[in-house]
């Protein structure tokens, strides 16, 4: 589809629509325990480098917790996301399932138990 139309999305904001599609989901089954929540999405985590300098792999995500008037945050990392999946459909089930991870680290749950299609896709 040509980019003037309306129906075109690019890749990076098909991927922001999952990320918001599986917070939603979220949303909906856990109600007022995600009130306040922020869902984001950045290309890279921003300690890229060193890791990489280190060996270490590289994040899917990361939960930074609230405070001081802030809101809790969940931040998906669309790029190591992205490169960890072997095609669309799995990359939107790959983003549900980080996704349900960073929240379930945030509640103190197994994410197991905070949606019942959540299957690790991943090592």
């Amino acid at each position: 589809m040509l980019p003037n139309l309306p129906g075109f999305r690019s890749r990076s904001e098909r991927f922001d629509d999952m990320v918001l599609d599986s917070a939603e989901r979220l949303q909906d089954m856990w109600g007022k325990q995600l009130d306040g929540v922020l869902f984001a999405v950045d290309e890279i985590p921003p300690n890229l480098e060193q890791l990489v300098a280190e060996g270490t792999s590289a994040p899917m995500g990361s939960y930074i917790p609230g405070g001081r008037g802030e809101a809790p945050m969940i931040t998906v990392y669309r790029r190591v996301v992205e490169q960890t999946a072997a095609g669309r459909e799995e990359l939107q089930d790959l983003v549900h399932d980080v996704v349900v991870e960073y929240t379930a680290e945030m509640l103190g749950v197994p994410p197991e138990t905070l949606d019942p299609v959540y299957r690790r896709r991943y090592q």
